[in-house]
């Protein structure tokens, strides 16, 4: 069952509609919406069973396929990013993996930044290879006359992140929008650290917006979960995928991301206030080479940055001096922050990619993603952030 947009009243604004699009209230007249822990649906009779599964109405049948806990959430989303339709997964690298496994067939090619997710670049250089389905790369500084020296005939999807994970670069997603418009790509974009509060792919000119909904949309570090929004006519395809091969998001977990885009804005002002804030700090202390914020002045796409997002988002990326013995030093010294891969979370969560996240990379290969040995991500929580700057601090104090 293809899920559609619910329209929210013209003049609702985006916090509004995130606590406000539910699902009808129910005889009960309950003022949270229940929880649907149900597997399956009775059908009144047999030509009501059979007008479903002929898709002449649309109804639920079963909750691989959809469930009202994951409507709502997906209704939700949908329509803080302007989406006509979307689908929700277990896992944000599920999202990833239907969307581009359902668009694309054997011979096909992606063309992707090559500042991604260390899973996603495993999906492309390790998993969709051996379906025939090969991925060039373009550097996030690249602009059209790159993008069409690495395209491709058959090349079928261009898929970014941005900001970019751990490097916290940025791509121009309008510039890149315009030009898959023109050249007939699909663009798909991972807007996991924005969110559709920050930033909104799609009203920029992406096709499909994805969404690692673990991350700043369960904000606690409680769930899994994955979405993908986007043009009704490709979220139906991958509906179909997904309907078939099962990675569908439990009810339970949609209930409670559904609850937590609630506080969605208020949380992520609070996280971009107190990220910014240790950006600017690190910026002064002795042991840092670098710094990376998107809303830092010193960021080479600051510009950009105020341009397509509100604000910098939770993630700050910096380099130690010292590369990897600098970076464990301050790892270990670290008294009460988290030492998680994890991010988006209500706590702050410190993370040494080159050990962890983009291990299985090539050195070289994760240079030219601005990953080093002493590079630190940090992920900052809601915490007062003067404490999160004490621990940080005290772990300095032994470089």
């Amino acid at each position: 069952m293809q899920k559609k947009k619910q329209e929210a009243p013209f003049d609702w604004k985006l916090e509004t509609q995130a606590i406000r699009q539910q699902l009808p209230r129910t005889d009960y007249m309950e003022h949270s919406v229940p929880l649907y822990l149900t597997s399956s649906f009775v059908f009144e009779d047999a030509e009501d069973m059979r007008s479903a599964f002929a898709e002449e109405k649309q109804r639920m049948l079963y909750s691989r396929y959809g469930n009202p806990n994951s409507d709502e959430l997906i209704q939700k989303v949908c329509s803080l990013e302007g989406a006509e339709a979307g689908y929700s997964f277990a896992s944000g690298m599920s999202a990833v993996f239907s969307t581009l496994a359902a668009l694309l067939e054997s011979g096909d090619r992606i063309l992707a930044c090559r500042s991604v997710f260390g899973s996603t670049l495993t999906l492309f250089s390790s998993i969709f290879p051996k379906w025939g389905i090969e991925t060039d790369y373009f550097d996030t500084d690249d602009g059209p006359e790159q993008w069409e020296q690495k395209r491709k005939p058959s090349t079928r999807i261009v898929y970014v992140e941005s900001p970019t994970n751990p490097g916290v670069d940025l791509v121009d997603l309008e510039r890149l929008g315009n030009y898959c418009r023109d050249q007939g790509l699909l663009l798909v974009v991972d807007n996991c650290f924005a969110t559709p509060y920050l930033q909104q792919p799609l009203q920029l000119g992406a096709h499909l917006s994805v969404h690692s909904g673990t991350k700043l949309m369960d904000g606690q570090g409680r769930v899994l979960g994955g979405l993908v929004v986007g043009e009704a006519e490709l979220i139906d395809r991958i509906y179909r995928f997904a309907r078939v091969s099962g990675p569908a998001l439990s009810p339970f977990h949609a209930w409670l991301l559904s609850k937590s885009l609630e506080t969605l804005s208020v949380r992520v002002d609070r996280h971009c206030e107190n990220a910014l804030e240790v950006a600017k700090r690190l910026e002064q202390r002795p042991q840092v080479s670098s710094v990376r914020y998107p809303f830092l002045l010193s960021h080479p796409k600051y510009d950009l940055a105020k341009r397509q997002m509100k604000a910098g988002g939770p993630v700050v990326a910096f380099d130690l001096k010292g590369g990897l013995e600098a970076g464990r030093n301050f790892f270990d010294h670290l008294e009460w922050l988290s030492l998680s891969a994890n991010l988006g979370d209500s706590r702050t969560i410190v993370t040494h990619p080159a050990s962890t996240t983009h291990s299985k990379l090539e050195e070289e290969l994760r240079e030219q993603l601005g990953i080093f040995s002493g590079t630190v991500r940090v992920s900052v929580g809601l915490e007062h952030v003067d404490d999160v700057w004490k621990d940080m601090e005290r772990a300095f104090s032994y470089l």
